[in-house]
This record gives structure tokens, sequence and C-alpha cells, in this order.
């Protein structure tokens, strides 16, 4: 059997402690029933303590398969499909809602005229302009992925992911039944509709940020499989059950969840521009209403990992100890010259005498831990170039289509292209490319994928910005152009389909470097760090909504194109609930003050 280092890449870290070194942790009916066998995909079927880890030869030479997903695996995509049709069908409509004023000859609830008079209009109710839209939808956006870092933090030191979970579904209700009241038709025609609106989109955002820094993360927790573990198929083909491709598959399976839900946009497309908001805000929250029901029935079956205590403040006290003592250089270049400056075992070395535990509070492993964050972390920062290719800066696309020929077609219907293309291409990627590629032995690294998808967003904005300088028979001034635009709006499926397939390659791509490669006790706040990419996009539109309007509407596409083109083993499940801490050790047993002092 190999040591752990030999293929320490593949098990980076997959336990949110306490679990057993098989997998999730011994329940009493187990602990019964010796013969428990877990089932795993492609007929495999085994019991993990009976299987050896493979040797460095085995792993480099045999084909690596994803575990089954167990039925409270399976709940988690659901309630994520539920959580983000609720999500996407009321956030596809805001921009309309927001910019659109109400369509002459329409019924007051923001829907279009009847017949020929309604066949190029918009819905709309505010009227506030493409300016004033861009700045509450991507407010919102930021909200809504700012947010998480707070939910990250409290799941992982205070709640647990199921508690913060179960406070998000919470928020969010009240926020959907708040949000129909700015669309009712007497409220739009008060002119107070914009208050009550911003109330409950706020609400809705602190809901998400709830949710979804834990939904993930949780359910790469129920993967019964935390080591690599040589196995037989039934084909008699011997192969490694393998904890990277079991994160991975879960992950790809979570993100068509998540599109398959973004897809309800169509139906709220349709509501707002044939009968009005009102309809189009209630019935994403009547879909939201699955959430609870679904997470009562897995309550049992989940495994609920505790919440780790107070590693955030642990971490800062690191960070700061990190700067009061090490020069800008060394922070610049970072390496071990720069987090040695923090492992108690270099300043013991460096001073001639032992630590002062109440002063620092932690050993060598946790710097490590920490280390490893902030590596994962890095590769974050590129994400927000991607999203701002991903659906445009700002409002721009929205004010686009606008000016479009419809025929009769909401003008944001469109963008469900988006999770339709992510629907049909995930498959084809997760049990086609990728199987394949394992099976020729051609490697695909994240960087890779991250880069794929990147090159994908490049050409998407270059196709974007030819349609939006042949988009306006005004030239320049494209979105209030008196004269509606021959161009058809199909023409802008391109700008949705591209950068969707692109998503898989990025966004996954990230789910899955910040749940394998962060420390037990930071999943949630590594993975809000995900989630906080698009905070910054959203930051950065909100910043540049003046140009998001004509005669500038052409240079985002542009900028977004060549921005694009530029990026081209914590197993020990004690340390993992912090109780291998110099002051944990020393509250559970004050006789071991003194070797611990020696740190």
């Amino acid at each position: 059997m190999c040591s752990a280092a030999a293929h320490a890449q593949a098990t980076i870290d997959y336990e949110s402690a306490p679990v057993n070194p098989g997998g999730l942790p011994i329940t009493e009916k187990e602990k019964e029933d010796s013969s428990s066998v877990v089932a795993v995909d492609s007929g495999l079927h085994f019991e993990l303590e009976d299987y050896p880890e493979p040797t460095e030869e085995e792993f480099a030479t045999l084909r690596k398969v994803p575990a089954h997903m167990p039925w409270a695996a399976i709940a988690m995509c659901l309630i994520e499909f539920a959580e983000r049709a609720s999500y996407y069908g009321c956030t596809q409509v805001f921009a309309n809602f927001v910019r659109g004023a109400l369509p002459a000859g329409g019924n007051g609830a923001g829907a279009v005229a009847p017949g020929a008079a309604g066949l190029n209009q918009s819905a709309g109710a505010l009227g506030l302009g493409s300016e004033a839209a861009t700045a509450v939808t991507q407010t919102f956006t930021f909200l809504a992925y700012c947010i998480p870092i707070f939910g990250g933090i409290v799941a992982d030191t205070r709640w647990g992911r199921f508690k913060a979970i179960c406070v998000g579904t919470a928020i969010g209700a009240i926020a959907h039944v708040l949000l129909v009241v700015p669309a009712i038709p007497s409220v739009i025609a008060s002119g107070h509709a914009l208050a009550p609106f911003i109330i409950a989109f706020i609400i809705l955002a602190f809901a998400a940020g709830f949710i979804k820094p834990s939904l993930a993360p949780l359910l790469c927790d129920q993967s019964p499989v935390k080591h690599p573990r040589v196995t037989t198929t039934k084909s008699g083909e011997r192969v490694i059950l393998d904890p990277t491709a079991t994160v991975q598959r879960y992950l790809l399976i979570f993100y068509f969840c998540i599109n398959v839900g973004a897809f309800f946009g169509l139906a709220t497309s349709y509501a707002a521009h044939n009968v009005g908001f009102w309809l189009a805000f209630l019935t994403p929250g009547i879909i939201y209403m699955v959430m609870p029901i679904v997470l009562v029935g897995a309550f049992k079956r989940l495994y609920k990992a505790p919440p780790q205590g107070s590693v955030v403040l642990e971490a800062s006290h690191v960070v700061k100890y990190l700067f009061n003592r090490a020069t800008f250089k060394s922070w610049w270049k970072g390496g071990d010259a720069f987090w040695d400056h923090a492992k108690p075992s270099a300043i013991a070395a460096s001073t001639g005498h032992p630590v002062d535990v109440s002063v620092i509070n932690w050993d060598d492993k946790f710097v490590d831990e920490l280390r490893q964050s902030f590596s994962a972390c890095k590769v974050f920062f590129l994400i927000p170039i991607f999203n701002l290719a991903d659906g445009g800066l700002g409002n721009s696309e929205n004010a686009m289509s606008a000016s479009m020929t419809v025929n009769g077609v909401p003008n944001d219907l469109l963008n469900n292209f988006n999770p339709l293309s992510i629907i049909v291409a995930t498959p084809i990627i997760t049990y086609g490319l990728y199987p394949m590629l394992q099976k020729f032995n051609i490697p695909f690294p994240a960087m890779w994928r991250i880069a794929v998808g990147f090159l994908l967003a490049s050409i998407n904005m270059i196709f974007g910005a030819v349609i939006q300088w042949r988009t306006s028979p005004c030239g320049y001034a494209a979105s209030t152009c008196a004269t509606v635009s021959p161009v058809s709006l199909w023409w802008q499926i391109p700008l949705y389909t591209l950068p969707a397939v692109g998503e898989i390659f990025v966004n996954v791509t990230s789910y899955e470097i910040a749940y394998t490669r962060a420390p037990a006790r930071m999943k949630g706040l590594v993975y809000s760090m995900v989630l906080f990419t698009s905070a910054l996009s959203s930051a950065l539109s909100l910043a540049l909504t003046a140009v998001v309007d004509d005669p500038f509407l052409i240079w985002p596409h542009e900028t977004d194109m060549n921005l694009s083109l530029s990026p081209v083993v914590f197993n020990d499940t004690e340390r993992m609930e912090g109780k291998q801490q110099p002051t944990a050790i020393v509250a559970s047993d004050p006789e071991k003050t003194s070797s611990t002092e020696k740190i």
C-alpha cells in the first residue's frame, strides 16, 4: 500500500470532520451490521475498509471512477433546483421591471398590448431606464454573492451547513411573499413600487447568502469515499474509486440542477410579457416551497458536519501576525519564507525559547491550512473577468435586445439559452468528454479547463461586438433609437450559448477547487470566495453603469473580449475539529502544557 504522500494530490482534503477513515460516520445500525455495502457508479459494490488504497503504479495507470450519489445528495440537488428556479425566475425579469415603462395599451401589470400593437413591445413597469436597471440588478447580484462570505463564516463556525440552509430558506420564503407586492398593478400605478421592490430583493439576497455557501459543500460531504480505493467493476476491470472524480461528478450534476432551475426564467419571461409581473414574481415563490419539504424529508439521512469553532478569528490572528513581522517583499513573493514567520516551530527556533500559547494559539499545521486556502483563492480572482463576458457588462445585452426585431417574443427570452445550453452540454461533458479523456489517459487539469472557458467567453464577446455594431439604424444610439432594428433577436443566441458552455469549465472547476483544496474548517468560507467573484463583477458593472448606454454599448464587448484572453490532505479528523490546536490540548489536559510549549 502506498503512503499518503504518494498520491496526496488526489486526497487533498475531502473530509468535514468528524468522519471515519472509510467515508461517512458509522451509524449504530452499521456497527451492528458489518456487511454494510456501498453501491458505486458503473456497477461497483464494495465495503470501503476491505479495499486497499492504490500503489503509486496503480494510481498512475488505473482508470478513476466516481462513487454513486446517495439519496441525501440527490435531495441537495433538488433543493438547489428549487432555490435557483425561484432566484432566476425572479431576477430574469428584474431588468425589464425596472427599465421599461408600462407598455402602451397594456393591462397595467406590465404586460404588452394584445394583438399587433404589442408585437414588438417589451414588458415594463417602472420606466427608470437602462442605467437604473443596470444599477438595481447589479446591486442585487453584488449582495447575493457578497453576503455568502458572512453566511459561510456562520455555517463553518456557529451553525453548521444544514442549519444555515434552513435559516436561509425561511428568509427566502418571506422575500418571495414581499416581492409580489410591488408588482400589483395598483402599486405600480401609484408610483410607489420601487421601495418595496428594493426591500424584497435585499431580503432575497440575504436568503441566497445563507444557502449558497453551504449547499454545495453539504452535497460533497455526502460522498461515501474520502480516500482512493482499488476495486473491480462487474466487467472485471480494476479501477480506482477516486474522491476527486466523485466530487467532480457531484458538482457537475449540481450545476446541471442549477441550470434546470434557471431555465424556469422562460416561464416568468412569458408571464411578465403576456400577463404581468405579479404572476412572474408569484410562480417562483410557489416553486420555492419545495425546499422546506425536501429539507424535512432528507434530515435524517444527511451527514451534517458540525461547526468547527472560531477558525476565522484564528485565521485573522495568523494574518495579523504575519503582516506585523514579514516584510512587503516577502509578502509579495510568498513561499515558505513568508509563511514560516507565523509557524510556532520557526518562531521558537528564531527566539530560542518556547512560544507563549496565550499569544500564539495555533500550530504549524494550521498555518499550512491557511496557506492552502489562500492558494486556492488566488485562482478565483480570474473569474470576475469571465463573469463580465458571461452575459455582458451590466445591462448591455438586455439593452441590445430591446432595440432588435422581436416579432412578439419577449426580449429577455434568450436569457434562457444560457441554462438550456448547460443542460444540453453538461451530460455530454460529464459522461462523454471527461470519461473519454480518462480512458485515453489524456490529462485535463483544472487550469486547462478554466482556460478553455475563458477562450469561449472571448469568442462570445467578439460576436457580441459585431452584433451590437450592426444592431441599430441609428448607429451608436441603439437603445434610444425610435426605429426598431432590422436585426432579429435570434442573432443573440451565441451570446448566451458560448459562455454557458464556458461556465461548465470555469465555474464547476472553481467549485471543485474550493471544496477539495480548502481545509474542512474553512470549506464554507473558501467556497463563498468563489461566489464573491460574482460580487466583484457586479461592483465593476456598477462602477461602469454610465457606459452601459448610448453611445457606448459596443465598447463593453470589446473590453470583455480583450480581458477574457488575458488569463489563457488533511485526513486527521481531530485536527479538523480544532482539537490539536495548542489551547485546545491544554484545556483538555493541563498536564500536557509543558510538551505543548515546546511547539
